[in-house]
């Protein structure tokens, strides 16, 4: 009985370690080789995919076991790009918290649930939340609300006790647009629900992007409310 015991905890503590420390481990081991995309982020494939960190000092992914699994993984242009865009923001919002998505396989292709993400150049962004205090939160996800997906924002951005932070999503389309040129790349697409645009482009910073990239115009076969899905192009 002591046996079985002393052996289930140990299958615990491992767990929790591969859970919480194994995708760190993975990018330790991945290929400084760079990343080719290949085909269309709805027909292709990744070479050389890299993996986004689990968490720095002002993100974190949407699941660990995700990232575990490696459904955070791009072009290794995106990962720089999304990871510089990260450390400016932390200058500039050093109180706001920011949540990623999913991204891809390292080696691209069909990627369920998503009908793209196949070729290294898909990123989801979950929408950064305020509480009820004004606090700067990350989005709730858990396998009950499919790890964020599942959450549905009013036409007024509010979930719950939460309130989507249109003014630090904007200023992070902002930055990624800017980081995204510096790094030879450019944004060719945002999916986010058309009804929640407007308070977006209401803000400061999102009235520096209006017209600055294509916004998708009609629903989408998912409703992008919990999160903003971009797609980058190799300029």
């Amino acid at each position: 009985m002591k046996n079985k015991l002393f052996f289930l905890l140990l299958l615990l503590l491992l767990g929790f370690i591969a859970l919480k420390y194994g995708n760190t481990i993975y990018i330790f081991f991945e290929s400084d080789e760079p990343s080719q995309s290949i085909g269309t982020t709805a027909n292709g494939s990744l070479i050389n995919g890299k993996r986004l960190p689990t968490r720095g000092e002002n993100f974190i992914c949407y699941s660990y076991l995700g990232a575990l699994l490696g459904r955070n993984s791009i072009h290794h242009k995106v990962r720089d790009t999304v990871i510089q865009t990260y450390g400016r923001l932390a200058k500039e919002y050093p109180d706001t918290t920011f949540v990623y998505g999913e991204t891809g396989w390292p080696g691209g292709g069909s990627f369920r649930p998503h009908r793209t993400h196949q070729n290294g150049l898909s990123v989801d962004f979950m929408v950064p939340v305020v509480n009820t205090k004004g606090q700067s939160v990350p989005l709730p996800g858990s396998v009950f609300n499919k790890f964020g997906y599942g959450i549905e924002f009013d036409h007024q951005g509010v979930y719950r006790e939460y309130r989507i932070d249109f003014e630090a999503m904007a200023a992070h389309i902002d930055t990624l647009i800017n980081t995204a040129q510096k790094n030879g790349l450019r944004i060719s697409r945002i999916i986010f629900a058309p009804d929640l645009q407007e308070h977006l482009f209401d803000t400061k910073a999102g009235k520096l992007i209006y017209g600055r990239v294509p916004f998708s115009k009609n629903p989408s076969w998912v409703r992008h409310d919990d999160h903003y899905h971009i797609d980058f192009e190799i300029m």
